[in-house]
This record gives C-alpha cells, sequence and structure tokens, in this order.
C-alpha cells in the first residue's frame, strides 16, 4: 500500500491534483464488507500522507455500467474485459462529477 500510495503522491504534484476519489465497493444492498474496509483505511491513509482531500465514491453498479458503455461501443466480450477497470473508473468520475454539479446548482 505504501508504494501505491507513493506513486499517487508523485502523480499528484505532476499533475496538480487537489482530490483523489477512492472506490467504496458496497454490497447491493448498501452493506460494508472488508473489501469497502479496506478502502476507508486506504483513503485515510492516503489523506494522511498527501494532506489532500479524499473523497470515498460508492462504486456500485459501476463496473455493470462500464461493460454496458463497453458493448454499446461494438467491442467484443474479450476486448471489453480488458478495459472494463478503466471503464468503471470513468463511470465512478462522472457520477462524482454531476453530484457536484447538482450541488453547486
Amino acid at each position: 500500500m505504501g508504494r501505491l500510495i507513493d506513486q499517487l503522491l508523485a502523480l499528484a504534484g505532476e499533475e496538480n491534483i487537489e482530490v483523489f476519489l477512492v472506490g467504496l465497493p458496497r454490497t447491493l444492498k448498501g452493506a460494508e464488507g472488508p473489501p469497502a474496509r479496506r478502502a476507508r483505511r486506504f483513503a485515510e491513509k492516503l489523506a494522511e500522507r498527501s494532506g489532500l482531500r479524499v473523497e470515498l465514491v460508492d462504486e456500485r453498479l459501476t463496473t455493470r455500467e462500464a461493460g454496458l458503455r463497453l458493448q454499446e461501443q461494438g467491442l467484443n466480450a474479450r476486448a471489453a474485459r480488458l478495459r472494463i477497470d478503466s471503464a468503471a473508473a470513468a463511470v465512478l468520475l462522472q457520477a462524482w462529477l454531476d453530484a457536484r454539479r447538482h450541488l453547486s446548482d
């Protein structure tokens, strides 16, 4: 975990990042299990080390939504599987941006 945080800190410096988003993997019913606890611990350590704001974002259904979007682009199942994580991250980011926009309206 320390090495990943080091890499993120370097990226934050290079890209002038002001906030980190960390996916919070909840169950479909909204419960938090071991993966969510790990995500929370990671977010806390990242915030401590970076001094930056770290927000947890519910990532329920992001993989499913990403898969549907990749299918709409005409990707076959194998190609979609190779891109699913980055596509799910894009879905998560878009949801966060949309929520922020609604807060400022």
